[in-house]
């Protein structure tokens, strides 16, 4: 009985919320009926990512059967296990990272974590650890939160598993990564991170998800899992919200 009244209590609240502050779309803010959706326009223009795709870095392959690994992974193996990205990141897409990114959405998270509890269902049925990849202070200063933290913590509530929001640090501020070539990225942020202290030495065996917003070349997770399997990491595997689909890359 108390169980049945408090679901009426909270309906009528949230049609109460409603009428006060309609939904919105995550990404242009049209009207939509579910606080957490897109509306019809958004949704169609986003290209949400699956089968087929890379094993390894989970880019998209353009025909089925194309292969396990994708050319770049066959040709340099990233330091990551899996990596799985929920849609492209492209024109249509990119203000959903941009709202949550730049713009204090964070509304838009728990939806988000839902998305990426989705397509990361494989790797998260074996995790021991949900960890954020880590922003510069200055960064963090400027922007007021990390909006990887959001997520990870988010998808923690959602699965049930733990979340190391500080188990990497950041040594040392980076230069933005855009415009440079995926040897310039992997250098660029070679050496910029580093197991917090009070991790060491506990992470013999452990199975870790790493999660950021947008997966570009995997330089910059693929240091954060290199440094967390030189601290002892059995696996490290890569959920992001966004990746770029590079031209070619799902060839071979």
């Amino acid at each position: 009985m108390a169980g049945a009244l408090l679901l009426g209590w909270k309906r009528t609240a949230r049609a109460a919320l409603d009428l006060l502050l309609p939904p919105a779309c995550l990404s242009c803010g049209e009207p939509v009926s579910d606080p957490q959706a897109l509306c019809p326009a958004c949704f169609g223009k986003t290209d949400f990512l699956g089968e087929p795709c890379c094993v390894q870095c989970g880019h998209p392959f353009e025909l089925a059967g194309s292969g396990d690994r994708c050319a770049s992974c066959l040709a340099s193996p990233p330091s990551f296990d899996q990596a799985r990205a929920v849609f492209a990141y492209t024109a249509e897409s990119r203000h959903l990272v941009l709202n949550l990114k730049h713009r204090d959405r964070l509304e838009a998270v728990p939806a988000f974590a839902g998305w990426l509890m989705r397509i990361g269902q494989p790797i998260l049925a074996e995790a021991d650890w949900i960890v954020p990849v880590p922003l510069a202070r200055s960064r963090l200063f400027a922007r007021r939160y990390n909006q990887a933290a959001e997520l990870a913590r988010a998808l923690s509530r959602l699965s049930g598993i733990p979340a190391g929001v500080d188990m990497l640090l950041r040594q040392r501020a980076t230069e933005t990564q855009g415009r440079k070539s995926r040897l310039a990225r992997r250098r660029n942020v070679r050496g910029a991170f580093a197991v917090h202290p009070r991790w060491a030495n506990k992470l013999e065996g452990a199975r870790i998800v790493l999660v950021d917003d947008v997966l570009t070349t995997g330089a910059t997770v693929g240091e954060c899992a290199r440094v967390l399997k030189r601290g002892g990491a059995a696996e490290v595997s890569v959920l992001s919200l966004a990746r770029v689909v590079l031209a070619g890359q799902g060839d071979g």
